[in-house]
């Protein structure tokens, strides 16, 4: 094929091969060989089949390849629920210090006091920031800090004897993660339905008020983009019935320096360090979801935990005999905990609070200029982020996925789609605090034309992206066919 636009084709690294091309010659190998022969069963016999290239165009290849990617350095990236705001790179720089990158991982802990230091002092943040004094920093992600806080609450429940209370409360605003952190755990999830207005109804909770109930997980502001307006009432009797109350708090950007959870009755939560405080999010990787609990539960955290020694240093204390024990063979991803530390002491508290204020003000923009066109089924104001349903465009033969995807030919995005389950044909928008207003105004323009189209030649929606290297794939055969190796198996 030969590419007419600006970025080269990018052909497989296979089909560029040619023999007897190199791009590197590596020095010889100074590792000794070993005193006994390898099993032959675990040696290879033949030579890998890997390409063989000049230097120049593996550098090509992977630098085209690179500019196909769409990132938040690249373009506007609306995506709800997973937060993809502008990470300051002064915090890459911080966090990509030598003294930081190239730390041995069983260094004693009197040579590792700094990074022991900067994990203390985010502890001290997150408390201070939810209102819980107990803090964990050992969970991968949102999903690994779920779970380590229902194997805390299932050990808080062991350790009084109570071991029939298995139930635990999803209300269908939460995060898709909860029902199988909590099943994973030993619980027993149980849905429950949210009020027409998209809060959470204290009459929906009270059938479950008995000494099975373990708790409820609750995601707030929970994924409509709502704070849930009625949450230290329904605390109030998970409490009452000797439940405890979980929060999500994947959301917590959207209320950090302006309520702490631990004020409307949260016992323990997560956090996600790479969707509030600073980490570049997606692909994958990287992600803390760091825990906070109150003092009761405390004694439970996974252990080592970093402390204060009485001389000023510190160190990993694994003197806890109720921990659940490890969650992770190491402390953490450190390099996102010195993002998330670099972070916080850059902004301080008032500028985190401002910053909440800014993703909210941005989202509610964006939200009443949109309102004219699309459907916003709850709430007349959101938080930092809200879900516009696309069932009347539907009506017109364009779904929520041909808007996604046409999104794309404008150099933008496409927000998360059919999430929350509640909304049909659902548009989940959050534009972040780091956006200008002329980024979301020409986002609400875009998405203003694309809605004419869709009333005037829908058609033209149904083969978008055009401007892509692969434009619309047939999913479903992609999902049951998948091609996973070069060349194509037959």
């Amino acid at each position: 094929m030969i590419g007419k636009g600006l970025i080269p084709d990018v052909a497989s690294i296979f089909e560029i091969s040619r023999k007897g091309r190199r791009g590197i010659f590596p020095p010889a190998a100074t590792v000794p060989a070993p005193e006994r022969e390898l099993d032959k069963r675990h040696v290879r016999t033949n030579p890998l089949e890997l390409p063989e290239v000049s230097q120049p165009d593996i550098v090509r290849h992977f630098t085209n390849l690179s500019r196909r990617n769409f990132g938040i350095d690249t373009v506007f990236y609306p995506l709800g629920s997973c937060t993809m705001k502008h990470n300051p790179k002064i915090n890459e720089a911080v966090a990509g210090d030598p003294r930081f990158e190239c730390l041995p991982a069983f260094i004693p802990d009197e040579a590792a006091s700094g990074i022991l230091q900067i994990c203390f002092e985010l502890s001290e943040f997150i408390s201070t920031l939810t209102g819980l004094p107990g803090v964990s920093l050992q969970p991968a992600a949102g999903a690994h800090g779920e779970l380590t806080s229902m194997l805390i609450m299932k050990a808080w429940f062991n350790s009084r004897g109570e071991k029939d209370r298995r139930i635990i409360l999803i209300p269908d605003t939460a995060h898709g993660t909860n029902p199988a952190s909590a099943h994973y755990a030993g619980f027993t999830p149980r849905k429950i339905d949210s009020g027409p207005d998209g809060n959470l109804d204290l009459e929906a909770i009270k059938p479950y008020l008995d000494s099975s109930l373990a708790g409820i997980m609750i995601t707030n502001p929970n994924t409509l983009g709502l704070f849930e307006k009625k949450i230290k009432g329904i605390s109030e009797l998970v409490h009452e019935a000797g439940g405890l109350v979980y929060m999500d708090g994947a959301n917590f950007n959207a209320i950090m320096g302006i309520v702490r959870p631990a004020d409307f009755g949260t016992d323990l939560m997560h956090l996600n360090l790479h969707k509030t405080f600073s980490t570049p999010h997606g692909g994958g990787g990287p992600g803390a979801g760091p825990i906070a609990v109150t003092g009761e539960l405390e004694p439970f955290l996974p252990k080592p935990v970093v402390v204060k020694k009485k001389d000023g240093t510190f160190a990993l204390d694994h003197d806890r005999p109720s921990s659940i024990g490890r969650m992770r063979g190491f402390y953490g991803n450190l390099s996102v905990v010195v993002r998330a530390w670099a972070y916080i002491r850059t902004l301080g508290y008032e500028g985190l609070r401002e910053t909440a204020g800014a993703a909210v003000l941005n989202a509610n923009y964006l939200r009443k200029k949109l309102e004219k066109e699309f459907e916003v089924p709850y709430g007349d104001y959101c938080m930092h982020e809200f879900v516009a349903s696309l069932r009347e465009q539907k009506k017109r033969r364009t779904r929520a996925l041909d808007f996604a995807k046409a999104l794309i030919d404008y150099s933008i995005h496409p927000p998360t789609i059919y999430f929350p389950l509640i909304v049909p044909e659902a548009m989940m928008i959050e534009p972040t605090e780091t956006e200008s207003p002329e980024t979301l105004d020409r986002f609400a323009s875009v998405m203003e034309e694309l809605n004419r189209k869709s009333m005037e030649d829908p058609e033209s929606l149904k083969t978008a992206p055009e401007t892509t290297p692969v434009s619309r794939l047939d999913e479903l055969t992609a999902a049951r066919h998948p091609v996973l190796s070069w060349p194509k198996e037959e």
